[in-house]
């Protein structure tokens, strides 16, 4: 038995970790920002450690003989002031790693995401010698792109960093992009932009665990490992088909890639100009991450992790219809 610390463990990433821990007869600890964070990782069979990722001391006392750390934590904000974002996305991360550090934790997992490359270039089949964009577009790119430079200066300094980056984390009992895609879908039809025939990778929540745990296995100090669940699916397919579990029809709405482009800028726009609240119907960064093809390679974990992704589209989505499907 091992004992680990996971923050974000209330979140969809978090919760299938913690499951597949406890399972393993592994000792999990977990961050609990609030009492409903802490009755979610309670239930998974976690320890509860009360407090976010500015709270160091209690952090450290969390941490105590943790054999890894796995940084799950973020705002997945696409829309908001960048100095707050930062906060949990660049500081917090800096402040998991120091607390690791101080404790004699030998190794942290950052999970990242394929949206740190967004920078208005094509994303085809990219592996993780490309380097990271001198400039990101949207603020939860450019805050998890400097989590990553975070993540590697810390690397070395008394503590071994590992990063993994899904692209396009799915599954059941997701509560971040699916009820999006469905609200969307019953608001008139999904808007496939350009057509929706793009390819684009993705990544099952339980590959990404899986991965998880292979990099805090194998993986190499100061590496970084895309993962996916194997061949790309055109958006259309792949959104359809996900909302489909859910009893819903994505409908035949197109909006073209020139014109996505031009809304979201205008969107954008009259935000900030107006100071309106909450966040525009499109954004730059989404046009970028589903109005074009974004396809990355996974060779590296395989090659080197012995990474498999062994959940399949045909099995995730079989998954998703049952009862405790949205609705």
């Amino acid at each position: 038995m091992a004992k680990v610390f996971v923050t974000g463990g209330s979140g969809f990433v978090g919760r299938e970790l913690i499951r597949t821990l406890v399972g393993a007869g592994d000792q999990v600890a977990a961050l609990a920002r609030s009492a409903q964070a802490a009755r979610v990782v309670s239930e998974l069979g976690a320890q509860v450690v009360m407090g976010d990722l500015s709270s160091k001391p209690e952090m450290k006392i969390g941490m105590a003989g943790s054999m890894v750390v796995f940084h799950c934590a973020a705002d997945v904000s696409t829309w908001g002031p960048v100095a707050r974002i930062a906060k949990v996305n660049v500081e917090g991360t800096r402040n998991v790693i120091e607390c690791a550090r101080d404790v004699g934790v030998p190794r942290v997992v950052h999970v990242s995401t394929e949206a740190v490359m967004v920078s208005g270039e094509p994303l085809v089949q990219m592996d993780e010698t490309r380097p990271l964009p001198e400039r990101n577009i949207g603020v939860y790119s450019t805050t998890k792109a400097a989590a990553e430079r975070v993540v590697r200066a810390m690397n070395g300094h008394g503590i071994e960093c590992v990063i993994v980056r899904p692209r396009f984390v799915w599954g059941q009992g997701d509560t971040t992009v699916l009820p999006a895609f469905v609200a969307a879908a019953k608001g008139g039809g999904f808007p496939f932009i350009g057509g929706g025939e793009q390819l684009t990778s993705t990544c099952h929540v339980l590959n990404l665990v899986e991965g998880m745990l292979l990099a805090a296995e194998r993986g190499k100090p100061g590496e970084t490992y895309f993962l996916t669940d194997g061949p790309a699916v055109t958006v259309r397919r792949f959104v359809t088909d996900m909302l489909a579990t859910q009893g819903v029809k994505a409908g035949n709405r197109v909006i073209p890639y020139w014109l996505a482009v031009l809304m979201a800028h205008i969107l954008e726009l009259s935000w900030k100009a107006l100071a309106l609240k909450g966040a525009p119907p499109l954004t730059r960064a989404v046009v970028e991450l589903f109005g074009r093809e974004v396809t990355v390679s996974d060779a590296k974990a395989r090659r080197e992790l012995g990474y498999r992704g062994q959940m399949t589209h045909a099995a995730g989505l079989a998954e998703m219809r049952g009862p405790s499907s949205i609705g």
